[in-house]
């Protein structure tokens, strides 16, 4: 379509002497030997600095071995993490029928399989999170829905990709501000889908808090994927130092478990 359209209008190169230069570019790149590349290094390096060398090889790799380990160790150092919010397309967020997520997203990605339409529609996601429990008297992580009723997708978002997403079985509709689809927040985005959300989570696991929480007060969310929002306690768990937290995701409110350290009083 749209796509598709630029590529057939993109005008062809006319200057017969950058195609030829083109040309002997890639040729001579395609013939040189492997080998011959250093070597080949160490003749430009005299050129510019006209100084003889006995040993081009060395010389001219000297300098860019050693940036090499400068660039390794500074990635053992520093771990880089992409944020899902700049992969290509937006986030959008999906009303489904509560309980049924999971059919609805493979619906979503059938249809966009049947109808050609990966190149527009990226990936579908339910949002979840491990949250350890105790279970006869054990500890163990079970895996619960950030959001019920509700789905993540990354989308070139036009009229088609529209179609193909609003038409799915079981999608109501999409969030949205004045009548049109709202794309998310990098902050949403990094919040619940990136890795941070995990780290911070493990990091709640401190020593035992004080208890200070009453029923029906309200408490802002001070880390996690539910950071900076705040909400109504309608249980307290005091064995498992937990408090659940009535809070509005997307304009529905929407219980949330949180152990005390994760919230505060406002």
């Amino acid at each position: 379509m749209s796509d598709e359209t630029a590529i057939e209008e993109t005008p062809e190169v006319e200057d017969a002497a950058v195609e030829e230069a083109l040309e002997v570019e890639d040729t001579a790149v395609d013939e040189t030997p492997v080998e011959a590349a250093p070597a080949a290094a160490g003749k430009l390096t005299n050129q510019w600095t006209g100084a003889a060398s006995a040993d081009p090889v060395e010389e001219a790799t000297s300098d860019v071995v050693d940036e090499d380990e400068l660039l390794a160790e500074e990635a053992e150092e520093e771990e880089v993490i992409l944020s899902p919010f700049d992969r290509p397309g937006r986030w959008f967020v999906l009303h489904t029928q509560s309980g049924y997520e999971k059919k609805v997203k493979q619906n979503l990605e059938a249809r966009t399989a049947s109808m050609n339409m990966e190149d527009r529609i990226y990936e579908v996601i339910i949002p979840t999170r491990e949250i350890p429990e105790f279970k006869n008297g054990k500890k163990v992580i079970t895996e619960k829905k950030l959001f019920p009723g509700y789905l993540l997708c990354r989308t070139q978002l036009d009229d088609d990709a529209w179609y193909v997403i609003r038409n799915t079985p079981g999608v109501t509709g999409f969030v949205n501000q004045g009548g049109k689809p709202s794309p998310m927040r990098r902050k949403d985005v990094e919040n619940f889908l990136g890795v941070e959300a995990d780290r911070k989570q493990e990091a709640t696991k401190k020593s035992k808090p004080m208890f200070e929480f009453d029923m029906g007060e309200t408490v802002r969310v001070k880390e996690g994927p539910f950071a900076d929002f705040s909400g109504e306690i309608i249980e307290i768990n005091e064995d498992q130092l937990k408090v659940k937290v009535l809070v509005n995701i997307f304009g529905r409110e929407t219980p949330v478990e949180l152990e005390f350290a994760q919230v505060a009083r406002l």
